[in-house]
């Protein structure tokens, strides 16, 4: 049983949705088949969410200390807030960014360790957490600077489509300056290998949009193609990456041309994932490519209208659960045929 993938879950904002989406998916009966799941949070506020889900009346969790005691035929969960926190669903209060970072720190410190093998990341509100001195635009960030990584990959994933950007969480006002040849080539080759690694893509094809209209229009509607964006292309071609564009970001999906390839490389975070969601909202699930270790998310935020009352859906925390173990298993296999190799020779 010890075999079994170990998934640590964050609660996210406590009255967000993290809770109703984590119970109804840990819920499901493949879940313990396929991984021992670590829920960061409380048992009150847990208890609190189960009495307002329905049909999770089986569900029980182990309550450990520490992720090195844990009940493998169960969920468990590790205490990491005070127990006089309460819930107070739909609400943006200051309990609930300090119980999400809590959880967010432990579970950071326990994947470091290695006492947990993947992390799952419930949401939480941006601008709450920032009120609480989180100095990073989002988990992405976070993580990044976690595990000292100079640049890490926001990638939205479903089985259809994979999205992922070049900026991130900065104003729209600072997409063109931030946007130059060295940071596009740099997106492309973790994008290119996290394909081959995490997702056992062979000579993964790659679609990079423009950032103007029309792709710029032979530079009547702007010149980042023509300067910047086509010169980043072709960098990363003659490097054997297999990348193409720059599309005009409305027409390509549009006429579902993101089919044809095994992900697209947006300029900008709305132009990713405004059709990513639109395509994909419930299977999709929010993957951190480039860094050691690996983070996996639903692709859905706190949701607070839809918290305390049983609608938010589990789809895509389910997803990610998913993800993140297919991912662990995808790199153990190669780290078994790379020694593999390495002995032979």
């Amino acid at each position: 049983m010890q075999k079994k993938i170990i998934v640590g879950i964050t609660q996210g904002d406590t009255n967000g949705v993290g809770y109703e989406v984590l119970i109804k998916a840990l819920a499901d009966s493949r879940i313990n088949e396929l991984c021992t799941p670590v829920i960061y949070g409380s048992s009150r506020l847990l208890g609190f969410y189960k009495k307002l889900c329905s049909g999770v009346e089986q569900f029980n969790v182990h309550v450990t200390q520490s992720a090195s005691e844990l009940h493998y035929k169960m969920v468990n969960l590790v205490p990491c807030v005070p127990d006089s926190y309460v819930a107070e669903p739909g609400k943006m209060t200051e309990e609930g960014a300090k119980a999400a970072l809590q959880a967010l720190e432990r579970a950071v410190e326990d994947l470091r360790s290695g006492k947990i093998q993947v992390l799952v990341t419930a949401p939480f509100s941006k601008s709450n957490m920032s009120r609480e001195g989180f100095s990073f635009p989002g988990h992405t960030e976070y993580l990044s600077d976690a595990f000292k990584i100079a640049e890490s990959l926001m990638l939205l994933c479903s089985p259809d489509l994979r999205v992922g950007v070049v900026t991130g969480h900065i104003p729209v006002s600072r997409i063109s300056a931030d946007l130059t040849k060295e940071a596009i080539v740099s997106k492309i080759k973790i994008l290119a290998k996290t394909l081959e690694t995490d997702f056992t893509v062979r000579h993964p094809k790659i679609a990079v949009l423009g950032l103007n209209p029309h792709a710029g229009d032979d530079g009547l509607i702007g010149s980042e193609e023509i300067n910047i964006i086509a010169p980043a292309i072709e960098e990363a071609s003659r490097e054997g990456i297999l990348a193409f564009g720059p599309f005009p970001a409305d027409g390509f999906f549009a006429a579902a041309e993101y089919r044809r390839f095994d992900a697209v490389l947006a300029m900008y975070h709305d132009q990713g994932l405004i059709p990513f969601k639109a395509l994909s909202f419930q299977q999709g699930v929010n993957f951190t490519a480039g860094l050691p270790v690996i983070r996996t998310s639903p692709d859905h935020g706190t949701a607070y209208g839809l918290a305390g009352k049983d609608k938010a859906s589990a789809e895509s925390m389910m997803n990610a659960i998913f993800m993140a173990c297919d991912i662990y298993r995808h790199r153990e296999r190669n780290k078994d045929l790379l020694a593999n190799q390495l002995y032979a020779g």
